[in-house]
Order: C-alpha cells, then structure tokens, then sequence
C-alpha cells in the first residue's frame, strides 16, 4: 500500500459511514479491512474495521506502537487466547502476536496511537446486562468506555478536554444535526464542545476521550 493520509487531521472534525465502505484487501488472504482513518503505508496509524474470513490468520507481527481494539463479530484469536464478541482489548507498544480466527470475526481497531509510557495490557469482557455505561480504560485524562443506550436513551458529548471519537457498533443514533448508523465513525475535536446523542431504537456505542493531542503526520 502506498502512503496514504485518510482523514489525518485531529483538529478537524471527520465523519465516516464504515457500512458504506468497500472491503479493501490486506496483505493476508482472507484478512479485509474498511479505511476510517489512515497515516502513513502498510506501517500506518490507523483506524478500522477488519474482517477475517474463517482460518484466515496475519503473519506474527509486533505493535511498536500498540493496538486496541473491540471484537464486533465472531470470535477473534491469538498467542494470548479466544476474544468473544464486544471484548476489548489493549496491546500495549513493544507487544507481538499472531492474530487469527477459526470460525471468522470482525473487529474495530486503532494501531499506533499509544504513548510509549502505555505499558498495560488490556483484556475486558463487556457486560451490557450489568450497566448501560461500561468504563474499558483510563489513563490520565484518557478515557474508553462503551454505552448501551436503550431505546429513546441519550449519549452527552463533551468534545471539550482533549477531543472524543464515537464508533457505533449497533444500532443507530443522531445528534448535531448527524444521523449515525451501524459502523458509523465520528472524531469530534476539541473545538466541537458539548452536545448530545439520540437513539430512537438502542445503540451500543464505543467513546474514547481526552485522546486527539497527538500530531498529525
């Protein structure tokens, strides 16, 4: 892959419908991925959402900059174990792994965009039937949470201390004037101040805050 810069300025807003998205093909057979933000070649930062076909695996590889990601589908595997779905999981820079699937998975994935100090490995199993609001990671001014809005339940947006990413994961919900649906990618820097998001019909949504202070290269 070519150098690319997809949406490469975190100080300026980006709205991506991933349903909408062609599958684009990855080094490793079976492995498909939709572009939601993208800097640099095949060594990137960048935003996705990545599909294995069943028994398609990636070569072992290292995160010098680590990964996280949210199993959306199926079941996604590697050296450290079995991920249902809406698990989460950190992997933190300097970190190595062979990921696979047997039976197929799809998954929402950030790479290269931890601080080096991020040393913790993150492993969180969700439990939507214990609380709507789900805290997955702190540090610092840094936040990761999931919400299960029920239907006619909102979201508050609060863009103000360091910027938010929203990712939909389910459902659908709208706000500012912006209708979000399935797979819906959302970056909202810090000049977006507050708001609030509507679902009319349930959403379970992906928010990281206090993140969007990193240069765009």
């Amino acid at each position: 892959m070519h150098s690319l810069a997809l949406h490469a300025d975190v100080n300026r807003p980006a709205l991506v419908h991933g349903a909408d998205l062609p599958w684009q093909p990855s080094p490793a057979p079976g492995v498909e991925r939709k572009l939601l933000e993208r800097i640099g070649g095949e060594v990137a930062l960048a935003t996705s959402i990545v599909r294995y076909a069943p028994h398609s695996q990636f070569a072992a590889h290292e995160h010098e900059a680590g990964e996280e990601f949210l199993v959306l589908e199926g079941v996604f595997s590697d050296d450290h174990g079995d991920y249902p779905p809406m698990t989460y999981v950190r992997n933190p820079p300097g970190s190595a792994h062979t990921p696979r699937s047997a039976r197929g998975c799809t998954i929402f994935v950030k790479l290269r965009q931890m601080a080096a100090t991020d040393r913790q490995r993150v492993v969180v199993s969700t439990e939507p039937e214990i609380s709507r609001r789900q805290v997955l990671h702190r540090a610092g001014s840094m936040s990761v949470e999931l919400h299960h809005l029920p239907p006619g339940g909102t979201l508050a947006l609060d863009a103000g201390h360091g910027g938010e990413e929203i990712f939909v994961c389910e459902g659908s919900a709208s706000g500012a004037g912006i209708r979000l649906q399935r797979w819906s990618w959302w970056r909202r820097p810090t000049s977006e101040g507050t708001g609030v998001l509507a679902s009319a019909t349930g959403a379970i949504i992906w928010l990281k805050r206090g993140h969007l202070d990193r240069t765009a290269g």
